[in-house]
């Protein structure tokens, strides 16, 4: 059973930086898109970014371009969010999810949607102060 914990939320100020890492274990990633998704209070869940399986290819949210970057290192089995030039509307609990990726599931198709991924983590809090 493939088990995603994620890490590396925080307290930080606008204008900062965080890092969020999501470990795997219990299946190799190689095979699996991986998305990051958040979720602040009174509003519903929205997709972040979204990483190929062999981590070539990314997709972005419109909000977080060029302030975001995500990637991946399949031989730790962990994904990461480099989060920069944070903003008080990024404050929500970020979660990492995993989808089986192949010729029928392109990594990006529907990628934002919740309901194509099988496997998701608990979340890490992020908070960032004005």
């Amino acid at each position: 059973q493939l088990q995603l914990v994620e890490s590396g939320g925080g307290l930080v100020q606008a204008g900062g930086s965080l890092r969020l890492s999501c470990a795997a274990s219990g299946f190799p990633l190689d095979h699996y898109a991986i998305a990051w998704f958040r979720q602040a209070p009174g509003k519903e869940r929205e997709g972040v970014s979204c990483i190929s399986s062999s981590g070539g290819s990314t997709v972005y949210t419109d909000s977080v371009k060029g302030r975001f970057t995500i990637s991946r290192d399949n031989a730790k089995n962990t994904i990461y969010l480099q989060m920069s030039i944070l903003k008080p509307d990024d404050t929500a609990v970020y979660y990492c999810a995993a989808t089986p990726e192949g010729p029928a599931r392109p990594y990006d198709s529907s990628w934002y949607s919740g309901a194509k991924y099988d496997h998701w983590g608990q979340g890490t809090q992020v908070t960032v102060s004005s």
